[in-house]
């Protein structure tokens, strides 16, 4: 559901958004992708906060890692978490769009 509300929000923004790794649907931990016109703006995840709320935190390598560094840690996450969401946004200020929306 927050995935699916994520993907109209960013939609009715002009932007684009793209499920890569179908998870569990009550249970999968939520990773983004954020793009902006298509430049790799960094991987965040969607985590408990102390508030008992969600924020996003950054994870993963940094943009100037490269696309395999990127590939290996997703590799990795998926292999340790099969119900694992993976969703890519291209739109500016995607970070603030998934915080919105799924925090």
């Amino acid at each position: 559901m927050l995935v699916g509300a994520l993907r109209r929000r960013v939609a009715d923004a002009g932007g684009f958004a793209t499920i890569l790794v179908k998870g569990d649907e009550m249970s999968g931990v939520i990773l983004v992708q954020a793009l902006d016109r298509g430049q790799d703006a960094g991987l965040f995840e969607r985590v408990p906060n102390l508030d008992g709320g969600y924020a996003l935190m950054r994870c993963g390598p940094a943009p100037a890692e490269g696309p395999e560094a990127l590939a290996a840690y997703v590799a990795r996450r998926r292999r340790s978490d099969p119900d694992l969401w993976i969703v890519e946004l291209d739109v500016p200020d995607a970070e603030r769009f998934a915080a919105e929306t799924i925090c």
